[in-house]
């Protein structure tokens, strides 16, 4: 079973708020409105996605509790995620279905000897 990653609001919204493109649809901390555009939504919801681990399945109240620090309305916000196929969901646990995947960033050993 691989371990649980830890879902942190602060760079998703670090990201979003650095973004020419989505920063207009954040307020304060926290996501104040969502793209009514469907490409500008889809985009958002990437850079959300993102803070998902590829392979972590995580209880539905986590990720509740994750999206609501982002967006007022989390269920609007989780449906978003799967409806547009970020975000796969059965017996109370989401997981990661699709988005960009960021290369990983750590270094592994030369093994030509």
């Amino acid at each position: 079973m691989v371990a649980m990653s830890e879902l942190d609001p602060a760079p998703v919204l670090a990201a979003l708020g650095s973004n020419p493109q989505l920063r207009v649809f954040v307020g304060g901390s926290r996501i104040a409105t969502m793209p009514t555009r469907k490409s500008r939504r889809r985009l958002l919801l990437d850079v959300i996605a993102q803070a998902f681990e590829p392979g972590v399945r995580y209880p539905e109240r986590r990720v509740s509790q994750f999206l609501g620090a982002i967006h007022p309305d989390y269920a609007a916000l989780r449906r978003y995620l799967v409806d547009e196929q970020f975000l796969s969901r059965a017996n109370g646990e989401y997981w990661r279905s699709g988005g960009t995947v960021l290369p990983d960033r750590t270094v592994l050993p030369d093994t030509d000897g």
